[in-house]
């Protein structure tokens, strides 16, 4: 859940809410269960195979790329 201030600084300014997947401080872990799904989505949808032991930050990018791919979520 977002907090009202955070919301209005949001709307001010949705680009200051998006962070390169290099400076998560979380970005190392393990991918999670819906980053793993939906990449298993996209690569299907792309005809390509994903490594199961991406981090968060690796999928992110994937996801990113496979999007731009497939036309999808953008």
């Amino acid at each position: 859940m977002t907090d009202r201030r955070t919301q209005e600084i949001a709307d001010q300014d949705p680009g200051n809410m998006i962070k390169d997947p290099d400076n998560w401080t979380t970005g190392d872990e393990p991918m999670t269960g819906a980053q793993r799904s939906y990449l298993h989505t996209l690569a299907e949808e792309a005809g390509e195979k994903v490594d199961d032991e991406l981090t968060k930050a690796e999928a992110s990018r994937k996801i990113d790329e496979l999007q731009d791919k497939t036309g999808r979520g953008r």
